[in-house]
């Protein structure tokens, strides 16, 4: 049995598998998750995530069972342990969103189903996945190769993309003010990783450094959930890393800009330059739904 918390656990070949199926099962759906069932415990609001599992288990042919943290046990203060002994012995899989990611790691050392991170404060892999199959059909990879720019929060979207990129062998430019760092650990992996995989990987605290001659521009929100009390300071912070017409003629005149949703107009991107990329935005949104249909079969191993 495997977990899905991090990319970190993923070879190269199972994240590509899992891309393939996804754009498969895209095309020619099938029902090839008769009578499983799929428990999902939110500690964080959700739109995309919630409907892309809800959907994908019903349309394989199984069920989802939505439950709030704190309508369960677990807000009262039973241990997460506990509650991964019984959920994860009534159901085939458990998606948690949650603040910590140390829950997912104790859930999943006491469940017995397949634990997935529907998005942790350190990492966001499925979103990763959704990007990568929107990324392939919108014809950006070339000679198995892909040149990204990330330009903002060194957040889960930030840390999940320079894991996928070091597994995949991928051009990744990360734009972050100069105060913000990226997770040791995520540095540690990827720097090791990048060695074996052929990856360049390159931080800069500019937005415009990062974006040259890129084919991939991402950005996501500066204010992640949990974090409003931090608004007035992390605007400031980010002051000139907003994805406007400027930033995007320094990127290849073909590159398409991806965002996971919800984007703040004026921000993290302009509202002109949202507009112009809301197909492929959007595109990448639905996308969640193929890739979480494809990771249910890889963990129940139906691929």
């Amino acid at each position: 049995m495997r977990h899905f918390l991090t990319l970190m656990d993923f070879t190269k070949e199972d994240i590509l598998a899992i891309v393939d199926h996804a754009i498969k099962l895209k095309t020619n759906p099938k029902k090839l998750l008769h009578d499983k069932t799929l428990a999902m415990i939110f500690e964080k609001n959700s739109t995309r995530t919630r409907m892309a599992f809800e959907l994908a288990i019903t349309e394989l042919g199984g069920k989802a069972i939505f439950l709030d943290s704190n309508d369960l046990q677990l807000g009262r203060g039973e241990p997460i342990k506990d509650t991964a002994r019984v959920i994860g012995s009534m159901v085939d899989f458990v998606m948690m969103r949650v603040k910590n990611h140390d829950s997912l790691i104790e859930f999943a050392k006491y469940s017995k189903a397949p634990v997935i991170n529907g998005l942790s404060e350190l990492y966001h892999p499925t979103q990763i996945l959704g990007d990568l199959l929107t990324i392939k059909e919108w014809g950006k990879e070339k000679d198995n190769n892909v040149k990204i720019a990330f330009v903002g929060d060194s957040n889960n979207v930030c840390n999940s993309w320079l894991i996928a990129s070091a597994i995949l062998g991928y051009e990744i430019s990360i734009a972050i003010p100069e105060n913000y760092n990226i997770n040791t650990q995520v540095w540690d992996f990827v720097t090791k990783k990048s060695e074996i995989s052929g990856a360049k990987i390159s931080l800069f605290h500019n937005k415009f450094d990062a974006l040259k001659n890129k084919d991939v521009v991402i950005t996501d929100t500066w204010i992640s959930m949990g974090e409003e009390k931090e608004k007035e300071n992390k605007i400031k912070d980010f002051a000139g890393f907003i994805i406007d017409d400027d930033a995007m003629r320094q990127a290849n005149g073909d590159a398409i800009l991806l965002h996971c949703l919800p984007a703040y107009r004026g921000f993290e991107v302009s509202e002109m330059v949202f507009e112009k990329h809301s197909k492929v935005i959007f595109e990448e949104a639905v996308n969640r739904l193929y890739v979480v249909k494809a990771l249910l079969c890889f963990l129940n191993k139906s691929l």
